[in-house]
C-alpha cells in the first residue's frame, strides 16, 4: 500500500472512529431520537468504508481497446 493510500485509510478511521464516539456520547447523554435518524447513516458508512477497504479480487487491465464499430449500424 502506497504512502497515499495509507493516509486516507488512517484518514477514513479516524473520521469513521469519531462519528461512532459522537453518536456513544449522544446516547450516553439521552438523545435517543438523534441516534435513530443518525443510525441509517452510520450503517450506511460503515458499509461503503468496508466496501473500499476490500482488495480488488479481479485484475484491472491497463491496456487500452479502441471501440469496433457494428457492420449494421449505418457508420461509415
Amino acid at each position: 500500500m502506497d504512502m497515499k493510500k495509507a493516509a486516507t485509510a488512517k484518514a477514513l478511521a479516524l473520521v469513521t472512529v469519531l462519528v461512532f464516539g459522537w453518536s456513544v456520547v449522544m446516547a450516553a447523554m439521552g438523545h435517543a431520537a438523534l441516534i435513530a435518524v443518525a443510525a441509517p447513516v452510520l450503517g450506511l458508512t460503515v458499509t461503503q468504508v468496508l466496501h473500499g477497504a476490500r482488495r480488488q479480487t479481479t485484475p484491472v487491465s491497463r491496456d487500452r481497446v479502441e471501440a469496433v464499430p457494428d457492420e449494421g449500424d449505418g457508420t461509415p
